[in-house]
């Protein structure tokens, strides 16, 4: 699949900014499964320059400061992305119990999963979370099996409703309300696969939403999206979606990875302004024939 995709974060201020610092992460991953092409980033005010960087995860970051008085900012980053057919192996039977011995052992692949193993920023759990884990990875059971088994739970069981949450509300709470959205999801989805040992990434994205039958598909409506991946020895890192209960292919679009949120912000900065300010966010994911 072929696909152009815009990203657009208009932000606008009560009072004026006059100095504005930022890091964008938002250019998607090149890799043997996606292939980017004609990257650009407009931005208005213009700042007088745009430097990037490779971070420790592998991802492009993009910084720029603005030293002139601003009432708005308007960031435009656009793509072409290719995502190539990623064929998945579902015949692997190593267990959880087998596979949690294994990141004990190898040392060499310890040192490599041992970061997502532990709590980060946004990611930790309690017993609640762990006997949450527990109903479906099993010791004896398959590895691949449980965490299809974990993310077809969350997607049964949890309501996805927009709005509900935030990026500091405690899992504690998505757990007993049952109710987020993706990012929600994902950081329960690894907190529980950590909890038993087993290490987990969380995946920034997009993917192509589908509108209604017979309906046309609105400019903006599509959405920055999270999902995550597994390290599964014997067939590596594997990636799951829990928000919709698959295995991400060829409509999933991967920007960034980290341990949580909080390594891969779309956009974060700092602002010297006495007000307030909105974010309208804008994203379309257009398929290309």
């Amino acid at each position: 699949m072929k696909y152009r995709l815009k990203h657009q974060t208009l932000y606008t201020y009560v009072n004026e900014v006059h100095n504005y610092q930022s890091i964008l992460c938002l250019q998607p991953r090149n890799s043997g499964n996606q292939i980017c092409r004609n990257f650009k980033i407009d931005i208005e005010p213009k700042p007088s320059k745009i430097y990037s960087r490779t971070d420790y995860f592998g991802n492009i970051q993009h910084y720029f400061s603005l030293h002139e008085s601003h009432k708005s900012l308007k960031v435009t980053v656009s793509s072409e992305v290719e995502v190539l057919h990623n064929a998945v192996q579902l015949f692997n039977t190593i267990t959880c119990a087998e596979a949690r011995l294994k990141f004990q052992t190898d040392l060499k692949l310890k040192n490599e999963v041992l970061q997502y193993q532990l709590p980060s920023q946004y990611i930790s759990w309690d017993d609640e979370i762990k006997a949450f884990a527990e109903t479906c990875l099993i010791p004896e059971k398959s590895l691949f099996e449980s965490v299809l088994d974990l993310i077809k739970k969350i997607y049964t069981e949890f309501q996805f409703k927009s709005g509900s949450t935030n990026v500091n509300t405690p899992l504690k709470t998505v757990l007993k309300e049952r109710k987020g959205v993706c990012q929600d999801f994902s950081h329960l989805a690894i907190a529980s696969l950590r909890s038993v040992g087993i290490p987990a990434k969380y995946v920034s994205g997009y993917i192509e939403t589908l509108p209604p039958k017979g309906k046309p598909k609105l400019e903006g409506s599509d959405a920055s999206h999270a999902w995550i991946s597994v390290y599964i020895p014997e067939m590596g890192w594997c990636e799951f979606d829990p928000t919709n209960n698959m295995i991400p292919q060829q409509r999933h679009i991967v920007t960034a990875y980290g341990r949580d949120f909080a390594d891969l912000s779309p956009l974060k900065g700092i602002i010297f302004s006495s007000g307030e300010h909105k974010v309208k966010v804008e994203v379309d994911v257009i398929p290309v024939q």
